[in-house]
């Protein structure tokens, strides 16, 4: 007879806040925390807010103003995520704009454990610098490398929308067990550009982070603002950011969708053992030819040389 396997049973209910900003970052913070509240009463066990929560998407020009948003962690941010995390038993991932030290910034996540203590901290490694993305003005990247932790209800590892884009990052974070990748985000169209961009940078978007679940046999959650946000000192039409908030299974599957005109608190069920089946029966992981990928590592390999 042949051995079986037996597990218990391992499963998490996410939250991802998906919220519209306004221009006053104890509004913003507040109405967070609630939507965390809510998300905890609905039997949430890990919390994500959405990218830089705290304010309107200041990127979108480069200011020195803007600088007077960030704060120092731990900090009054921190401590009432904290506060949350204690009193309701749940794990936190709070985007926030950093203030290391002056004239040092990062756009920072923090984590929580259910016992309110602070796990750690992710920086985000890659910076954009697009139109109404001017990211780099005020961000150092990254220096904390790619991590994981292991939270009072699964080991997860975070990024930050840019990172997203990148399979090297969500791939060294799972290699070091992440079950769940979460990605706190801020992305949107140009208005000027939605009729004829639109669908398809949004679907790419969507595709990029629904494959690394599936390369990676890891669940996917990505969280995004949603509202039209112009700022006075900014040039153009503003962002309008798609919502859209979803998560992924290690298939790829599309397990939760928010909409792209509103708030929501999005709730997910997440079957961990689900991990072990989709890398069982597609062993990408097993597979991967280690020896031969040093090329990785380099800018650009000159195919003349």
């Amino acid at each position: 007879m042949g051995a079986s396997r037996s597990h218990a049973s391992r499963s998490v209910r996410i939250g991802l806040l998906q919220s519209a900003a306004v221009a006053d970052p104890e509004q913003n913070l507040q109405r967070t925390l609630h939507a965390a509240e809510q998300a905890a009463r609905q039997g949430a066990q890990i919390l994500c807010t959405q990218e830089l929560f705290r304010s309107l998407y200041f990127c979108q020009c480069e200011c020195h103003d803007f600088f007077q948003l960030a704060e120092p962690i731990p900090g009054p941010s921190t401590r009432a995520f904290q506060q949350l995390a204690r009193r309701r038993k749940v794990v936190i991932i709070a985007s926030l704009f950093e203030r290391r030290a002056p004239g040092l910034y990062h756009n920072t996540a923090v984590v929580i454990d259910a016992d309110g203590a602070l796990l750690g901290l992710y920086r985000k490694m890659h910076i954009p610098d697009d139109p109404l993305y001017y990211e780099k003005f005020y961000f150092t990247p990254g220096d904390l490398g790619f991590r994981t932790w292991q939270t009072r209800y699964a080991r997860i590892g975070v990024l930050i929308c840019w990172d997203q884009w990148y399979p090297e990052a969500a791939r060294l974070t799972a290699l070091q067990g992440a079950e769940v990748l979460f990605y706190p985000t801020a992305i949107g169209w140009h208005p000027k550009e939605k009729a004829e961009h639109g669908r398809a940078q949004h679907d790419a978007w969507e595709v990029i982070q629904r494959s690394h679940a599936i390369a990676n046999g890891c669940y996917v959650a990505a969280v995004n603002r949603v509202g039209h946000e112009r700022l006075p000192q900014a040039p153009g039409d503003g962002i309008e950011f798609w919502g859209q908030s979803f998560v992924a299974s290690p298939f790829g599957e599309l397990l939760a969708k928010a909409p792209s005109d509103r708030e929501q608190i999005l709730l997910a069920d997440l079957d961990l053992e689900e991990l072990d089946r989709a890398r069982t029966h597609w062993p990408f992981l097993r597979d991967r030819r280690i020896d031969a990928y040093q090329g990785v590592t380099q800018r650009w390999m000159d195919p003349s040389v």
